[in-house]
C-alpha cells in the first residue's frame, strides 16, 4: 500500500483500514508463534502500513 492511495481515503475509510491492519497483524503474531506463518517479512510490511495510515489520520487531523 503506498502513501499516495492512503491519502485518497477519506477518515472513516481510514480508521477502517487501521481497525482491519490491526487485525491482521494480530493474526500475523498468531501465526508466526505458532509456526504456520510462510512469509515472516509480512509481519514488518503490516507494521508499516500500520504507521502510514496513523501518520496519514494525523495529518488529516492537524488540517481541519
Amino acid at each position: 500500500m503506498k502513501a499516495k492511495e492512503v491519502r485518497e481515503l477519506s477518515p472513516a475509510e481510514l480508521e477502517t483500514k487501521l481497525a482491519d491492519l490491526k487485525k491482521d497483524l494480530f493474526y500475523l503474531r498468531m501465526q508466526h508463534a505458532t509456526n504456520q506463518l510462510d512469509n515472516p517479512l509480512k509481519i514488518s510490511q503490516v507494521k508499516r502500513d500500520i504507521a502510514r495510515v496513523k501518520t496519514i489520520i494525523h495529518e488529516k487531523r492537524l488540517e481541519q
